[in-house]
């Protein structure tokens, strides 16, 4: 430890599942001693004719550089990074693929950070932070946006056959209100989206501990409703991550609901000294 910094880190447990043994995972996670990053990669069909390398090298390239910015970088803000991430992916592949097209890669993300006492949090899109506060019920955090807009075209989605030049449409339609004024902010192309996501801070002293979940982990709360927040945290401090995303599974063929790649990051033992 440096003379006269404060040590910082924390204790990180993730589990990775990908919706199908043979589709790639399109969730990322890494974590380090003082930051943790969940990315959610986003396409529809069609996606790969626009860039070659396809939604989960997105969301990997993405959550790798955000990352390394994390861990070098401690003096700028989260939205910051975030859009210097944003614009190096970019840059990335700007000259094989293209990156405006509305249906080219994008990515959810959540970030924590450690900070001068601080618990720092980022999220842009539907995936979920939620924050274990020791005198507290748990503060979620997640971005509304894209579920609410979602919501006006799921009932023409589900109508159209799968498959059918009007199911892609429809999704085309949806997928148009991204990183609109009006409609919902993922990390895309665009490095100004990251002003749009949802940021703040938590004394490290008030929690204990953090857990960031992808969409097709928040199902057990937000769509089959098997518990609630502080149970969800109750099961990651007994059994991990990994016991969550059985329990979703299970919910998902109960339900005949298609499965989608699940992610959770559960960070604790705050330390800062």
């Amino acid at each position: 430890m440096i003379e006269g910094r404060r040590r910082q880190d924390m204790r990180v447990t993730m589990t990775s599942v990908a919706k199908r043994a043979d589709r790639a995972n399109e969730d990322f996670t890494c974590a380090g001693p003082t930051a943790a990053v969940l990315l959610d990669g986003a396409g529809i069909p069609g996606t790969e004719s626009i860039c070659r390398h396809g939604v989960a090298w997105y969301a990997n390239r993405l959550g790798g550089s955000l990352l390394s910015l994390l861990s070098l970088v401690r003096d700028r803000s989260l939205s910051a990074l975030l859009a210097q991430a944003i614009e190096q992916v970019t840059d990335d592949h700007r000259d094989t693929c293209d990156v405006a097209n509305p249906i080219s890669p994008s990515a959810t993300v959540a970030i924590v950070r450690l900070s001068d006492g601080l618990l720092e949090y980022l999220v842009l899109g539907d995936s979920v932070l939620v924050l274990d506060r020791a005198d507290d019920a748990p503060l979620v955090v997640s971005d509304p946006r894209e579920v609410i807009i979602s919501r006006s075209y799921q009932p023409a989605i589900e109508a159209a056959t799968a498959g059918s030049d009007e199911y892609h449409r429809l999704l085309r339609d949806l997928r148009a209100n991204r990183n609109q004024p009006g409609g919902f902010w993922l990390a895309k192309d665009d490095p100004q989206a990251a002003d749009e996501a949802i940021t703040g801070s938590c004394p490290i002293s008030e929690l204990n501990g953090a857990a960031l979940l992808s969409n097709g982990a928040s199902r057990i709360v937000d769509r089959f409703q098997l518990a609630d927040w502080p149970e969800v945290l109750a099961v990651l401090a007994s059994s991990g991550p990994a016991e969550i995303i059985r329990r979703v599974r299970q919910a998902e063929a109960r339900h005949a609901v298609a499965a989608d790649d699940a992610t959770i990051t559960h960070c604790t033992d705050l330390a800062e000294a």
